[in-house]
C-alpha cells in the first residue's frame, strides 16, 4: 500500500529456529539493499553481510539495488550449511 509517508514492506529473516519479520514504511524508490539496511538487521545478526548475502523478494532472488514496490517482503538467505543433493544421498545411504 503506498501512502503519502512511503509504501509498506517487511524485511524476513529466519534462524533455524526463530523466523524475525521487521514491518517497515519506506520511502518510494527504495532498493532491496536499502531496506536491508533500514531494518537494523545487519546489527542484530552479524552474519548478515551487506552486499555478501542474496537477497530475495517472495522466493526470488533479487539484486540489492532492485527497487521494492507495495507489501514486498525483503528475504534474507543465508548460506547453505551442505549441499542438498549430498545431503540426500547421504539420507538416502543410511536407509539402506
Amino acid at each position: 500500500m503506498e501512502t503519502e509517508t512511503g509504501i509498506a514492506i517487511e524485511v524476513v529473516y529466519a534462524l533455524a529456529g526463530e523466523q524475525i519479520v521487521v514491518a517497515l514504511r519506506v520511502p518510494s524508490g527504495t532498493t532491496a539493499r536499502d531496506a536491508l539496511q533500514l531494518s537494523g538487521l545487519c546489527d542484530r545478526y552479524p552474519a548478515i553481510v551487506p552486499g555478501v548475502c542474496a537477497l530475495g523478494i517472495y522466493g526470488r532472488i533479487v539484486t540489492g539495488d532492485t527497487v521494492l514496490e507495495p507489501a514486498d517482503r525483503v528475504e534474507i538467505y543465508r548460506e547453505l550449511v551442505a549441499d542438498p543433493k549430498q545431503a540426500r544421498r547421504r539420507r538416502a545411504r543410511r536407509k539402506n
